[in-house]
């Protein structure tokens, strides 16, 4: 069974209330690309943000351009320009933009070495294991979408991962490592997931198809 830390009755009320601002893009004729870019360019103010110790700001930035990012496949759907290019464009922006996030986060707790914070060095750690979960998360479902198999399960995916560091942004910097913390363990987890969900689809279709073969026999 699949967890999820947003349920999906959340998401999908999330994009029923959005549904007006798609229209609007849709009726003003917006590339879904053009989303796409302002996304990733929010995400690089974002994480200039966080590498200044602006928090909040950073925060707020990040939230902002994960909505650009859940309106530009909409956008594309509702008005009929999706295309292979765009889905490429968007997944590659996406992943130098949590990169650039994760890099920024990571700066300022760099700036923070030598000022007697304990648990800077163990921050920085977090991060980097944060983004290597966050990476392998996206490159799972990747590369198996490209073996021909749906990979959408998972308690971590993006949404979540941009709602946690976000909302611990906005409370504290204390917050902010605490949810660190749970996208470091739990995004690596979801790797996992994800693999054995793979490995249960291919079992579950070996096995469908032994019988018809034992039959012919």
């Amino acid at each position: 069974m699949s967890i999820e830390l947003i349920p999906p009755v959340v998401k999908t009320g999330f994009k029923r209330l959005m549904s007006p601002l798609v229209r609007l893009c849709v009726r003003l004729h917006l590339n879904p690309n053009w989303l796409t870019t302002v996304s990733f360019f929010l995400s690089f103010l974002s994480a200039v943000s966080f590498a200044h110790g602006a928090l909040v700001r950073g925060a707020l930035l990040f939230l902002i351009s994960g909505l650009f990012d859940l309106f530009d496949g909409s956008v594309a759907r509702a008005s009929n320009r999706v295309t292979k290019f765009g889905a490429l464009y968007d997944s590659t922006l996406d992943r130098y933009a949590e990169i650039m996030v994760y890099i920024g986060i990571g700066c300022h707790f760099v700036g923070k070495v030598g000022q007697g914070v304990a648990e800077t060095q163990q921050s920085i750690l977090l991060v980097f294991v944060g983004l290597a979960g966050s990476l392998m998360v996206s490159y799972i479902r990747a590369r198996a979408e490209g073996l021909d198999f749906e990979c959408k399960v998972g308690m971590m995916q993006r949404p979540e991962r941009i709602v946690l560091l976000s909302v611990g942004a906005l409370i504290s910097e204390q917050w902010l490592i605490y949810m660190i913390v749970v996208i470091a363990v739990f995004s690596n987890l979801t790797a996992l997931q994800r693999l054995a969900h793979i490995w249960r689809v291919e079992k579950e279709k070996r096995w469908i198809k032994a019988p018809s073969d034992i039959y012919h026999e």
